[in-house]
């Protein structure tokens, strides 16, 4: 019998889901800590769900910047979120409409579209929805109590729940690039910008959002040159 779709996204993306809680909580630690209210951190997190743009955004919100610069920061933090929504959009099966293209590409996280991309089929619209409901889940929880501790715990301890989001998108990359070549000169390329754009001077001017975006396509580039998919490996795969 063919596995329940939504019931096998829930259990793909409940390892995410534990991920986000540790991360949300240092987040909901931080915005509390910044003068924001319990209400107020998770609104923030139920209505973004973005590590990288919702640390940028409570300084701005907190220093009482303008609704254009929150907009603008965000747009650049955020704008690989296009890209990755794009590509995702080619994993879906034709059952997937427009309208819950949107509300999947409004959870469609770097680990969610790790997850999806991943799947040796396309996905189906109930896979995905179980897929992004845990991890959201997840987040919002992990914030809610986050912002409910408050500043109680040290700053050692928080720094520390941070570091369990990398390990979680580790383990999600490292099994692809023992198996496939290209994928691990791609990531290995991607690496290398991205310690260039850190270290270089006149390079770490570029701003966090448009290095991501530069990184990954850059080495998407070079491994699509290096290695080409045949027309006739995809129709083989397709049959």
């Amino acid at each position: 019998m063919k596995q329940n779709q939504f019931l096998k996204g829930v259990k793909d993306g409940f390892p995410i889901c534990l991920g986000y809680l540790s991360v949300a909580f240092a987040f909901g630690i931080f915005a509390v800590s910044s003068s924001l209210s319990v209400k107020e951190a998770l609104l923030i997190s139920m209505t973004n769900v973005t590590s990288a743009g919702q640390l940028a955004a409570v300084p701005c919100i907190v220093g009482g910047g303008s609704l254009i610069e929150l907009a603008v920061s965000q747009l650049v933090i955020n704008s690989r979120y296009a890209l990755m929504s794009v590509s995702l959009s080619q994993k879906l099966d034709d059952k997937v409409t427009l309208p819950h293209r949107f509300i999947i590409a409004f959870v469609n996280t770097d680990e969610v579209f790790a997850v999806a991309t991943s799947q040796k089929e396309n996905v189906s619209k109930k896979y995905m929805y179980g897929l992004i409901l845990t991890p959201y889940v997840g987040w919002s929880l992990g914030t809610l109590i986050g912002a409910v501790a408050g500043d109680v715990l040290p700053a050692s301890i928080i720094s520390a729940l941070s570091i369990a989001i990398y390990g979680m998108f580790i383990a999600i990359v490292v099994p692809e690039i023992k198996e496939n070549k290209s994928t691990a000169i791609c990531a290995a390329i991607a690496c290398v910008l991205s310690i260039l754009f850190y270290f270089v001077p006149f390079l770490k001017a570029v701003p966090q959002g448009f290095v991501i975006i530069i990184c990954a396509c850059v080495a998407a580039v070079v491994a699509a040159l290096l290695f080409p998919i045949k027309i006739k490996e995809v129709q083989a795969d397709e049959i």
